[in-house]
């Protein structure tokens, strides 16, 4: 855990019930990987590499989206980044048992050997892109293939000589073997026995392992104060544009390009970040106010959804809004008890009137 005021870090507590952890302990933190893997992304764009309103496919040679009845010139990197390219793989990923099971990105990308239970497993467009908001694992799988083709580097290559490597993120890495030499912490289910670490296609969507420390530069990178300017691998600009809001859900804005807008800061911005949960073990969560480098860093397991709950409740503390992440949790919890609620009440009904019509009976 670390509390960041003014761009520099407040305070900070470590805790383990094995191996000593502490800012240098890397962590894999799941979905939180799209975040990083999205300044990969916005680095080729603000090189003008790539274009934000681009097809994707005019950049690949190795992969193409299966046709079908919408017209696939829609998928831009905007909308994969933001979510809105109108794919349906429901990714979910549960990664491999070893390096040798790992498949190529192009077969993930078709489909997933390693899709979570209930995952349709393949890239493809079920909806008109940029029609609406779908959270898609596959998309990001598809950008870390966009980042290989046009850069001509592996992923992690790109991304370490790129992104963590200006910014002094030492420790970050997307290799497993890798992070196990560097120090990773223990992977904890609930009742405390431990989840053995997996291997990934999908680097990144999920397989990014980063430390508090590293994880504190990144967000120093995002404070427009002038201690943060430095070397940083993307301007103002691209960061403000990357906290626009391009996705809304029930009326509030929810996601910007690869980052997840949690609530209004009261300054014309947003608290920024992204979350990472993977049952039954891992929980992570990052929220950054950029307008007053704020922000709270949260890697752990074996507790549940203890992070995303604490950093929703610091949200609401800094803010006085509710962290959209919790409102989307809350209303799922409202319609299942409107719904009991309203069955209970119908059933009531239907007693107590077939009751009333025995008794009038003759």
């Amino acid at each position: 855990l670390v509390l960041m005021e003014d761009g520099e870090t407040a305070a900070s507590r470590f805790v383990s019930s094995g191996e000593p952890v502490d800012e240098e302990t890397l962590f894999q933190v799941v979905s939180l990987s799209k975040w990083l893997a999205a300044w990969g992304v916005m680095k080729l764009v603000q090189e003008g590499q790539i274009g934000l309103d681009d097809p994707v496919e005019a950049y690949l040679d190795r992969w193409s989206l299966p046709p079908g009845e919408y017209d696939r010139s829609g998928v831009t990197v905007r909308r994969l980044l933001s979510h809105t390219a109108g794919l349906g793989d429901g990714l979910g990923y549960n990664g491999f048992t070893s390096r040798a099971e790992v498949q190529t990105l192009e077969a993930s990308l078709s489909r997933a050997a390693d899709a979570s239970p209930g995952s349709a497993g393949s890239v493809r467009l079920v909806r008109a892109p940029g029609s609406e908001w779908a959270y898609s694992g596959g998309g990001y799988t598809l950008l870390q293939l966009l980042i290989e083709e046009v850069s001509g580097r592996p992923f992690d290559a790109f991304m370490k000589a790129e992104i963590f490597q200006p910014l002094n993120m030492q420790q970050s890495t997307f290799d497993l073997d890798e992070a196990r030499r560097r120090g990773l912490a223990e992977n904890y289910r609930r009742d405390g026995t431990t989840e053995p670490f997996r291997y990934y296609t999908a680097l990144a969507a999920t397989s990014a392992f980063t430390s508090a420390g590293d994880l504190t530069a990144f967000l120093k990178a995002q404070y427009p104060g002038e201690r943060a300017r430095g070397a940083a691998p993307l301007a103002p600009e691209t960061l403000r544009e990357m906290r626009r809001s391009h996705a809304a859900r029930l009326g509030a804005d929810i996601w910007g390009l690869g980052v997840m807008l949690y609530a209004p800061n009261n300054q014309g911005d947003f608290v920024i970040g992204h979350d990472g949960n993977n049952e039954p073990s891992i929980n992570t969560a990052v929220r950054f106010d950029p307008g007053t480098g704020d922000g709270i860093i949260l890697l752990g397991t074996g507790n549940g959804l203890l992070a995303t709950h604490i950093a929703s409740e610091w949200v609401l503390w800094k803010t006085g809004h509710v962290d959209n992440l919790m409102f989307a949790e809350g209303i799922g919890g409202m319609i299942l008890t409107a719904g009991t609620g309203t069955a209970i009440l119908i059933f009531c009904g239907l007693f107590f009137a077939w009751k009333t019509r025995r008794r009038r009976q003759p």
